[in-house]
Order: structure tokens, then C-alpha cells, then sequence
């Protein structure tokens, strides 16, 4: 994953092609079991804050250690 997020909401799409996901059907799965980062509806959309992204990214590494 690159040091710098853009600087807009991500959508799922977007998590896919960052983390080599195997589908946007992961995202979702996530989501369902509360396991990815924290995400919000925009109406039917759904969509990340990049600094959550972040945060997730560092708990994962924290765990990792």
C-alpha cells in the first residue's frame, strides 16, 4: 500500500486494488463481520474515510508483531 492515501472517500473498489483483494465481495464480508476498516453509507454507497483506512492498517500491523 502506498505511504499516501488520496485524499478523498474511498470506495470499495478502491480497498480492493490497494490490498490485491480477490473481489469486492471481501469488502463486504469485512464489513458483515466487523473485521475491515470502519466505513459509512452515502446513501446506497458505500465509502471510507482514508485516515480510518490508516488506523485499520496499523492495527493489523500492531497484531502482526
Amino acid at each position: 500500500m502506498a505511504a499516501e492515501l488520496p485524499n478523498r472517500f474511498l470506495t470499495p473498489d478502491d480497498l480492493v486494488e490497494m490490498f490485491e483483494l480477490p473481489s469486492v465481495e471481501t469488502v463486504y464480508q469485512w464489513r458483515r463481520k466487523h473485521t475491515g476498516p470502519r466505513g459509512f453509507r452515502v446513501g446506497r454507497h458505500l465509502r471510507f474515510d482514508p485516515t480510518d483506512v490508516r488506523a485499520w492498517v496499523d492495527t493489523q500491523l500492531g497484531e502482526a508483531a
